[in-house]
């Protein structure tokens, strides 16, 4: 039988060919999974947390040198790998505990909002803000909002977190949400003994309570 070699070498040279598109087309698909993956697992939440707190003297836990809600905005930056960003009053509040209510009290009364010192952080940066603060005469200190009314929150999820020494959390999610008009996440309340004086368990309720948000 005669062999046409030509022919026999067209035929190889498509069979080759084929083989080769095949395994091109599926390192593109491979490829292209990888990538979807990749950039579902590397694209994370920008994320602040933004607190006010106050030492010096406080309800419960006497003198003291950090405030009991920057112990907690502490851990949750640690947490969450989040910016910190500290809201302080230009005037600061007395160092005894009566007359540092005594002050605000009026400003909530006048609705005032106190003067903030710092840079704001650059809210275009962020997607996640954790809110802190300590319930004074059931609400937020005014120079929180001070800060809320700064900034542009539109598009942003807000997630806040208190201290206190009975009232729980109170309205506040909802004059957050009045103030801001962001998105909400479930907030979370501890006293401010608990967390000044058993960091262990206030960093194990936290850590509960961040994975329960998804964090």
């Amino acid at each position: 039988m005669k062999i046409n070699f030509k022919k026999l070498a067209a035929i190889l040279m498509a069979a080759t060919f084929s083989l080769m598109l095949a395994a091109c087309g599926a390192q593109g698909a491979q490829n292209e999974k990888s990538s979807a993956k990749s950039e579902g697992t590397t694209k994370k939440s920008k994320i602040v947390v933004a607190y006010f707190s106050r030492a010096d003297e406080n309800y419960g836990v006497g003198v003291i040198t950090e405030g009991n809600t920057s112990i907690l905005a502490k851990m949750i930056a640690e947490k969450t790998g989040a910016d910190l960003f500290e809201i302080k009053p230009a005037k600061a509040y007395p160092k005894e505990y009566k007359p540092a209510t005594e002050i605000a009290k009026t400003e909530k009364e006048e609705k005032a909002r106190p003067e903030i010192v710092g840079t704001l952080p650059d809210m275009e940066k962020y997607d996640v803000v954790f809110l802190g603060y300590p319930i004074w005469w059931s609400d937020l200190p005014m120079a929180v909002y001070t800060f809320l009314e700064k900034e542009n929150f539109k598009g942003k999820t807000i997630i806040p977190f208190c201290t206190h020494e009975g009232s729980g959390i109170g309205n506040t999610e909802q004059f957050i949400k009045d103030t801001t008009k962001a998105n909400m996440k479930q907030g979370f309340e501890m006293r401010g003994a608990t967390a000044q004086n058993s960091r262990d368990e206030a960093k194990t309720e936290i850590e509960n309570w961040l994975k329960s948000i998804g964090y």
